[in-house]
């Protein structure tokens, strides 16, 4: 058989065109329609060869196409115009809505294992990297002085691909880096390269850079001559390998991240990392005090306290642990310079909730930052009750892990007409997304206007379902007869069947058979609906999930059968073109994860600015998000029972039926159409579409999450770590002072009441509370007397003031004032904490002495 040779031919440029290559290499493209449809305009044919990838486009539209364009006067002025919004979204004088809170020589690192910005850069691989690329993509538009650092991971995340059997096979593909926006980073016109120090070897990576509008994202690369072969293979896969090469990933993340901004002269302010694969940063930066003779104690609360740790797991099977052998061997060289011995740099990965066995990248997180949150109101309490060991004094309710509830790129997700409807009502839309009355942009359109939207979008869907269906049905070697089955519903008119969608991550918890608890009953639904249902599929289950995998077996197999073929599809291939495509013309968004497993969860998001409506458990953001009144809803919340061997009976009862009594219901009632020729509209549903898009929009976006961020955290992390970097850190060594004393003397502490109110005051009267506080060895200005009024969520803390001190004697007197305006029977309790200058958070300590 004679050899295939490949030759590829690449067009040249026409000068007119030239800006097409800046566009083409700045992720802007991935949130902008307006960039994205210049490329199809030229050459919609060469677009979708591409699947949206405009740097491969520009390698490959025939030059004819090129010409043509640049010929095209109407194609030149829209041009000019995506220039000039390019121009002045990433311009260095744009006004910066943040920089009342940052300013622009204060930046902030933020590391992540995954991004997930577009499709045309594959290195994420699911809702913790889109989150990621949501973040930098509202960072750039607030002007977030934000810098990322992740892994350009040689073949990201896997393709999916299903069988006639409805087995998933994980298909890797070599990426070429020529063909993504991405670049070498360089400083004074040089590569730039880092080292890290691994047990017998030095291993080299290259840093790349992702622009994303004026946002940087570097990205380490160990696929370098200077590496083994082995050590090469330390990017190739995203979340690929054993525990061991998952070990060198976060190494090379933390370790390498921070050498990599040191080496393009990069000095953040404050520190973020977001989930606890990052946390070998902490103890590098620790590395790098130390070096300069500061002691490991200082320099760690100098690393703390500009550190902001987000998790994102409400399971601790979840959080990556490693062998301590292993982890004690990586860091062996440097613990000299440390100053520590293997013990110390071991109990710092140190659960206290565990057996100790393994080194926890959770706990190293925890440790080393003064300020940890989870990513909705019930994680942030979950996180908190899992961590409580941490803080072992103090209730969970008030330990230092809070919470910022995450939020989508609005511009990324919304649908096309949405957007253009959002600029002819208020242009500056996308500056003002945080403020309540964004919402409003929707409220005097009339529902004829939004209901054509949602179908055009409903109909671009379906359209790509089919063409997906029919390729699929292709490989399986099944004719058109199977593939008329599948599409049976889709061929109907879309206004005329609901269309409910259910894509994410495969995981077990995240129940994506619970539909399927009653078969029995799904069928005689679908078979008694008066408007036709579709239940669309789509997500990937890691390759190690074996019971993930078979989730996806059992819906495709149930896609099949004769009562649920063309009502239950499974669409392989899920991808965020995918996802922007099913979040804007989905009637439904199903989400029935495991309470409280679903962290967040941010694709009921998307799908809500888009006027879908949510039918999803009470859990993560869906839990602060539905909303209900005056008879209007942004869709339906299914209350979550205990935990018990009956819970997915319970719960699924409670799906079908609302289902089957309220949303099927919503959606059939048609108002009498005006003429013959008119069809009715779904006018209470379509009052729904705006009150979900009226009510999310302004809450769950990612401006509104990135300015919680920096108001709450970051310039809390910058001005911490100044204070505690300050006259050659100063504050740090007090602090560490103060620690160790309080290790020390702390078991010592006695507080004894003088006085209290009597048992029944007027309303109005002086009610003071009198403490007396001993201890060797701790100043009583070390210590706070505080009251606590009522209990959970009803709690009011009232701070005392030391009023006297006698330091020689270690002993001080608290007077505590109880507030004016309390009435009826009160309960209060009294208790010591210590406090310091330093504190972010006033019990971070983890020390509370009840009375």
């Amino acid at each position: 058989m004679p050899t295939m040779h490949h030759l590829e031919l690449r067009p040249s440029l026409p000068p007119a065109l030239s800006r097409l290559n800046e566009l083409a290499g700045n992720l802007y493209y991935s949130r902008s329609r307006a960039v994205r449809d210049l490329f199809d305009r030229i050459d919609a044919d060469t677009w979708v060869q591409v699947e949206g990838n405009p740097v491969r486009f520009l390698q490959l539209v025939p030059q004819a196409r090129l010409d043509q364009a640049a010929g095209d006067s109407a194609f030149l002025a829209e041009l000019a115009a995506v220039w000039r919004e390019f121009e002045v979204h990433c311009s260095d004088e744009r006004m910066d809505v943040l920089e009342p809170v940052i300013n622009p020589q204060e930046t902030v690192a933020y590391f992540c294992a995954e991004f997930g910005f577009h499709e045309s850069l594959p290195i994420y691989s699911g809702g913790l990297g889109i989150l990621a690329g949501d973040h930098c993509k509202a960072a750039s538009d607030l002007g977030v002085p934000l810098v990322g650092v992740g892994l350009l991971y040689r073949q990201g995340y896997f393709q999916q691909c299903i069988d006639a059997d409805g087995r998933q096979h994980a298909r890797f593909e070599d990426l070429d880096f020529s063909h993504l926006p991405v670049r070498p980073a360089t400083r004074d016109e040089q590569p730039v390269y880092v080292t890290l120090e691994f047990p017998g070897r030095v291993v080299t990576a290259q840093v790349w850079e992702a622009r994303v509008g004026r946002v940087s994202v570097y990205l380490l690369d160990t696929d370098v001559v200077e590496n083994t072969a082995a050590d090469r293979e330390i990017t190739h896969r995203l979340y690929g390998g054993d525990r061991r090469r998952r070990l060198e990933q976060e190494v090379l993340l933390g370790v390498g991240g921070v050498r990599a901004l040191r080496a393009l002269g990069i000095t953040p302010s404050a520190w973020h990392i977001n989930e606890g694969h990052a946390a070998f940063s902490i103890l590098e930066r620790v590395r790098e005090l130390t070096a300069d003779g500061l002691p490991f104690d200082p320099a760690l609360n100098a690393v703390a306290a500009a550190t902001l740790f987000t998790t994102h797991t409400p399971v601790p099977a979840g959080h990556d642990t490693f062998a301590r052998e292993w982890v004690e061997a990586y860091w062996q060289p440097h613990l000299p310079t440390l100053g520590i011995d293997g013990s110390r740099l071991l109990a710092l990965g140190a659960d206290p909730a565990h057996d100790g066995k393994h080194f926890n990248m959770t706990a190293l997180a925890l440790h080393g930052s003064r300020q940890h949150n989870g990513v909705s109101r019930v994680h942030g309490g979950v996180a908190a009750q899992m961590s409580q060991a941490f803080w072992p004094e103090v209730p969970a309710e008030e330990n230092p892990l809070t919470h910022v509830t995450n939020g989508v790129h609005v511009e990324t997700f919304l649908n096309r007409d949405l957007t253009r409807l959002f600029d002819a009502n208020r242009r500056d839309w996308r500056d003002h997304l945080h403020e309540a009355g964004i919402g409003e942009l929707v409220q005097n359109t009339e529902p004829s206007r939004l209901w054509s939207m949602h179908l055009s979008a409903k109909t671009h869907l379906v359209n790509d379902l089919k063409a997906r269906l029919e390729r699929q049905t292709k490989r399986f070697g099944q004719g058109h007869v199977r593939l008329k089955q599948r599409c049976r519903v889709l061929d109907q008119p879309v206004d005329e069947f609901l269309l409910v969608g259910f894509a994410r991550r495969f995981a077990t918890y995240k129940r994506a058979a619970l539909l399927f608890h009653d078969r029995e009953r799904l069928a005689r639904l679908i078979e008694t609906s008066p408007r036709p249902l579709v239940f669309v599929f789509a997500g990937k289950a890691h390759p190690a999930d074996q019971p993930g995998q078979a989730l996806l077996q059992t819906i495709h197999e149930l896609s099949g059968e004769p009562r649920f073929a063309g009502h239950v599809l499974l669409i392989e291939g899920y991808d965020m073109g995918l996802a922007r495509r099913l979040v804007a013309g989905c009637d439904v968004w199903l989400n029935t994860p495991e309470y409280p497993m679903e962290a967040s969860g941010t694709s009921g998001q998307k799908a809500g600015v888009n006027g879908v409506l949510n039918l999803s458990v009470a859990d993560g953001w869906w839990a602060e998000g539905h909303d209900h009144q005056k008879g209007v809803a942004n869709g339906w919340s299914l209350l979550p029972t205990p935990e018990s061997a009956e819970r997915d009976d319970r719960e699924a009862d409670d799906l079908l039926t609302l289902l089957e009594t309220e949303v099927i219901p919503l959606f059939d009632r048609r108002q009498a159409p005006a003429t013959s020729d008119t069809k009715g509209l779904p006018v209470e549903w379509i009052a729904w579409q705006r009150h979900a898009i009226a009510t999310i929009l302004p809450r769950f976006n990612a401006s509104r999450m990135v300015r919680d961020y920096a108001e709450r955290h970051y310039r809390r992390a910058i001005d911490a770590g100044r204070l505690l970097a300050r006259d050659n850190y100063r504050a740090a060594v007090e602090r560490a002072e103060f620690e160790q004393a309080l290790a020390a003397y702390w078991a010592g502490v006695q507080g004894k009441v003088l006085s209290v109110p009597g048992s029944a005051m007027q309303q109005g009267e002086s009610l003071i509370i009198e403490i007396e506080t001993t201890t060797p060895g701790l100043p009583p200005h070390w210590l706070r007397c505080e009251a606590v009024l009522g209990d959970g969520a009803s709690r009011r803390v009232i701070v005392g003031e030391l009023v006297e001190s006698v330091d020689e004697q270690a002993r001080g007197r608290h007077r505590i004032e109880l507030p004016g305006d309390l009435a009826g029977e009160v309960d209060y309790r009294l208790r010591v904490v210590p406090t310091h200058e330093t504190l972010l958070h006033p019990y971070e300590l983890g020390r509370m002495l009840w009375l």
